[in-house]
């Protein structure tokens, strides 16, 4: 921060960016961005939205439109940011499709689910998916289909949440950038999250231990892309799921650091509503120490910030049954207003509720853990009708955009989109859209299931030795003897230009090693010296199974037992 004393010598009050160029305002505005510098960006953000408007400067006010966003989403002013943020896209829709509205829709699609606004938050995220299909780039719809995924997420469908999700890692898998890795494994883990509880407190207790290791594993492997990125709301929040997740294990000792570090970074970035979740993550680890009267001073501390004082710094009532949110005095008149009550994410009130029940209950205090729990559990159905009502119209507005092409083109699409050309096995589309649902069968009811990588040894020599033709017949030829040595409910795909991938349903690691072995024997004695003179091929296969039960994950795993087959020797079957 800046110090007090002149306005003029302040680079971020207004008198001071008066005369200033706005090419230099935005990279003022650009690196305080970069440095999480709140305060400063938002006024500059501003300063640039106004001077651009009047001097029609429509890119830069674009791009200022879009850091307004910004800015507001991480200070924790999510209607501020959605009405900023409609504004921008009014700006930005007339000149075409961008990355920068794509980053733009999803950000606005996640702040409208965190408040509820599920409709809304549904809208923005495809939008955005359109957006990244139109500019044809893969890693804007990966991680526009990671957006859509988080709004699964927060409306408390996880299953539908990871399926995306893991959608979204396929079209990436080894070229993801850290900040596109950092966002699927940091989703994914939230899923895990959200699944865990749905399962220790519902019809599924024994599946949760299991989705919690698979939390653990995703948090862990988050973290290093976050601190190799730099971004220092991504670091704090890979912190605090990590620490979360060894929370929920009753692993204190290690939460406990984690949880602190986030809480810290949180604070002296300002990053409001991470703290606020981080705070009641404090107490809830005082609660499981035992320590439920310190639990509950911390929560009724949170709730002086979240209860006493309405917008604008006016009292509110003491024991209203909701929970409206503190104002903070700003010096500048355009930085964003504290929020209200209903400003804050809905999640967010659910959990102070329920950790406030849990302390008074452990303190005999009666009347206090009644409402909170009465409160929650309003929350809780509130939601849950939301959802219902949001997702009634997602499926409402698809089946009406299927219905208006034609159904037959529409159905000899949708075959091709998901079959390799060359081989007839499904590709990686087919592997997106089946193999979610297969792991979450498997977790939910305690099923084996087993994937096989398979590298066709040395196909690119063969291809230069022999042609393509004769590569691609080994391709097809392979392709076949897959099929004559499996099961129909075997999933059979073709994963890139040389390898293919088979899943399991209901097999064990041993039986799976069986029948890749008898594969890899069948390719080890076929005639290939009948496609060309001297043609030999050989399979190194690598196997893993769940768990974990993430496609990512899995397939990592299936991937190092390929290496370590080749680093064997090649023509032999590896497990995980």
């Amino acid at each position: 921060m800046f110090p007090t004393g002149d306005p003029s010598s302040d680079p971020t009050q207004p008198a001071a960016l008066d005369g200033v160029p706005l090419s230099e305002l935005l990279e003022r505005a650009r690196l305080a961005q970069q440095q999480a510098r709140l305060d400063d960006g938002v006024v500059l953000a501003d300063a640039i939205w106004d001077r651009a408007d009047v001097e029609g400067f429509i890119n830069e006010q674009a791009e200022a439109g879009k850091l307004r966003s910004f800015f507001r989403l991480r200070m924790g002013d999510l209607p501020g940011m959605l009405d900023v943020g409609e504004r921008a896209l009014r700006l930005m829709r007339p000149l075409g499709a961008s990355p920068a509205m794509c980053e733009l829709l999803r950000w606005m699609s996640l702040a409208a689910c965190e408040l509820g606004a599920y409709e809304q938050g549904l809208a923005c995220a495809h939008e955005a998916l359109k957006l990244a299909g139109e500019l044809g780039d893969v890693r804007l719809h990966a991680v526009a289909l990671n957006g859509l995924g988080a709004c699964f997420e927060r409306m408390g469908d996880p299953w539908q949440a990871e399926r995306l999700m893991s959608e979204a890692a396929g079209l990436l898998r080894t070229n993801a950038t850290p900040f596109e890795r950092v966002v699927t494994l940091t989703n994914l883990c939230t899923v895990a999250i959200g699944a865990y509880h749905l399962q220790r407190d519902g019809a599924a207790p024994e599946q949760a231990t299991r989705t919690l290791e698979r939390a653990l594993e995703l948090a862990r492997e988050a973290r290093p892309h976050s601190l190799q990125l730099g971004d220092r709301y991504g670091i704090a929040l890979t912190a605090s799921n990590f620490g979360e997740v060894l929370l929920l294990m009753g692993r204190l000792d290690e939460a406990e650091p984690l949880l602190i570090e986030a809480r810290d970074e949180c604070e002296r970035a300002g990053f409001r509503l991470l703290d606020w979740r981080l705070r009641c993550m404090l107490a809830e680890l005082q609660l499981a120490r035992g320590q439920a009267t310190a639990a509950w001073q911390q929560l009724q501390a949170l709730r002086e910030e979240t209860e006493h004082l309405a917008p604008g710094g006016t009292p509110s009532a003491l024991n209203a049954p909701t929970l409206p949110i503190a104002s903070t005095a700003s010096t500048a008149s355009t930085a964003p207003a504290s929020p209200a009550l209903k400003d804050v994410p809905l999640f967010l009130r659910v959990r102070l509720h329920q950790a406030s029940y849990r302390a008074a209950k452990a303190l005999a205090l009666l009347g206090p853990s009644l409402f909170h729990l009465e409160q929650a559990r309003t929350l809780e159905r509130r939601r849950a009708v939301s959802q219902l009502m949001a997702q009634s119209q997602y499926f409402v507005s698809r089946m009406e955009a299927e219905f208006a092409a034609d159904p037959a083109s529409l159905a000899a699409r949708d075959a091709a989109e998901f079959k390799d050309p060359l081989t007839g096995l499904g590709n990686r589309r087919c592997l997106e859209a089946r193999l979610p649902p297969l792991l979450r069968t498997a977790e939910q009811e305690d099923r084996p299931l087993t994937v096989a990588l398979i590298d066709a040894d040395g196909l690119r020599n063969i291809n230069e030795r022999h042609g393509n033709d004769i590569g691609d017949r080994v391709l097809q030829e392979l392709a076949e003897l897959l099929r004559e040595n499996t099961r129909g409910s075997d999933l059979l795909l073709r994963w890139s230009g040389e390898e293919f991938l088979v899943v399991f349903p209901d097999t064990i690691a041993d039986r799976g090693f069986e029948v890749c072995e008898r594969i890899r024997a069948s390719v080890s004695v076929h005639p290939w010296h009948e496609l060309a003179p001297g043609l030999d091929v050989t399979l190194s296969m690598g196997l893993a199974s769940a768990p974990p039960y993430a496609t990512d994950l899995l397939i990592a795993r299936a991937n190092a037992a390929v290496e370590r087959a080749k680093h064997l020797g090649r023509n032999r079957v590896a497990l995980a």
